[in-house]
């Protein structure tokens, strides 16, 4: 009976060892494509803050940075949602890639660019929205008169914007990303470019300030989906683009909405919280909605890491899934939340050893120095959890599951963390820091939450295929 019992435990430890030693080389494939698109989000949030840093240098440069700030969040809150509907593309391509449906694939791409032009006039109308609501909640009429014409600025982006997304999800999901990595590196210096053209002037145009911030990253969008088509007609006969007749299909469009609108309310109620945070600060004057913007320029610098990492985890957790390999499915899932937690746990001891230094490189503003420095400590608490439960959020997005990290973000955000920091900045008179010990509350929540889902769910499936 001993040796029976000994048997066992040994058995159990061989697949134990079996399992992690599985999961170590799974890190090489899942790096080999998560680094790029790492770059790739770095280039994207680079873009926002370039434009917060050149503007920083205007004349009154804590009415710039707010302007910006709030523009920016205001239309990200909006134009992200209509990105995040074509999210089931994560799916749905790498499910049909896994089991080498190209076809499939390509009916997928068509139909989210028919969906991301229907969506654009929708979007654009409730952009052009925005400012005349902010009059209403009492954001000060300096900030106002600078964010209106940047937003204006940035809605002309709008179609550009969700093709390149279109574009992108689709070809990550076949294996095609150094051209996103490109796209996005090269843009920034687009956008550095027409910074410095259009916020200052210069090669005779005339200087727009703040606007031409906007002007500059419209540009730049433009470009970065130029890019992506440039990339797709150069694969076009690897990825069978002509094989067949392209046609519309609202059936597909309809699957892709049932998979995205999960994940899109997702992102709106996380970059909504954000968004929202920005607006309640805007109320406390121009130095903490200036603060406020540095520390969440570099919170949100970090969180482009664990966010390629996510796509990369839908990716190949969809691959394996299509293949029928739910074993395979596991190990990629947790290569990559690992790989996630390590790099935000290095950016939370960056966060607390160089505050200082991170707020110079916007402003010279001493007190707008030391709500960032502030808000920075704060920040590197919950730069872990945040790395949680983005690659959560895509290793369950590759299982097909949209809906739970949604639900968690109502729950976690809504319900429990902006309602205490708005009792700690406006009841106990915590300011701004009240607000981000409200994010870092919902924050270590929903990352928890999300990765005990994502085990279970994957084990759920994988004791499946083994009985």
């Amino acid at each position: 009976m001993r040796s029976n019992t000994q048997s066992v435990e040994q058995q159990e430890s061989t697949a134990e060892r079996s399992s992690w030693r599985s999961l170590l080389h799974e890190f090489r494939p899942t790096l080999q494509l998560a680094l790029p698109l790492v770059f790739a989000e770095i280039g994207w949030m680079s873009m926002g803050i370039v434009d917060t840093i050149m503007v920083g240098r205007l004349p009154n440069s804590a009415v710039a940075i707010g302007a910006v700030s709030l523009g920016q969040g205001l239309y990200y809150t909006t134009a992200i949602f209509g990105s995040g509907l074509l999210l089931g593309m994560d799916t749905l391509v790498s499910h049909a890639f896994g089991r080498n449906d190209l076809d499939d694939a390509r009916h997928s791409l068509i139909n989210s660019v028919v969906l991301a032009v229907l969506l654009t006039p929708l979007l654009v109308g409730i952009v052009a929205l925005w400012p005349l609501l902010m009059r209403h909640f009492g954001i000060s009429g300096e900030l106002l008169r600078e964010m209106d014409p940047f937003v204006t600025a940035l809605n002309w982006s709008t179609l550009p914007l969700l093709m390149y997304f279109a574009l992108r999800r689709y070809l990550q999901a076949v294996n095609v990303v150094k051209p996103i990595t490109f796209a996005l590196i090269s843009a920034n210096v687009v956008n550095v470019i027409g910074n410095w053209v259009f916020i200052y002037g210069h090669w005779g145009v005339r200087a727009y300030g703040v606007p031409g911030s906007g002007w500059s990253t419209c540009l730049a969008r433009l470009y970065m989906a130029a890019v992506l088509v440039a990339a797709l007609l150069y694969n076009r006969v690897r990825l069978r683009l002509f094989a067949t007749r392209l046609r519309v299909d609202f059936r597909r469009i309809a699957r892709l909405l049932a998979l995205g609108f999960p994940a899109a309310t997702q992102i709106l109620l996380e970059a909504g919280v954000f968004s929202t945070v920005t607006a309640i600060c805007g109320k406390l004057g121009p130095s903490p909605i200036a603060g406020h913007q540095i520390a969440l320029n570099a919170a949100a610098f970090t969180y482009m890491m664990p966010l390629g990492i996510a796509s990369a985890a839908a990716v190949r957790v969809g691959h394996a899934l299509g293949r029928g390999d739910r074993r395979g499915a596991w190990r990629a899932g947790w290569a990559a939340i690992l790989f996630g937690a390590i790099l935000m746990a290095a950016a939370g001891v960056v966060f607390i050893s160089i505050p200082e230094r991170i707020a110079h490189v916007y402003t010279s503003d001493v007190e707008v120095i030391r709500v960032a420095v502030m808000l920075l400590y704060i920040g590197a608490a919950f730069e872990l959890f945040d790395g949680l439960q983005t690659v959560a959020t895509g290793a369950l997005r590759g299982l097909g599951d949209t809906r739970t990290p949604a639900v968690v973000n109502l729950l976690a955000y809504w319900v429990i963390g902006l309602p205490l920091g708005w009792e700690l900045c406006f009841r106990f008179h915590w300011g701004a820091a009240g607000l981000w010990i409200g994010l870092c509350l919902g924050l270590i929540l929903v990352g928890s939450t999300l990765v005990l889902v994502w085990e279970r769910r994957i084990n759920a499936a994988a004791t499946a295929q083994s009985a």
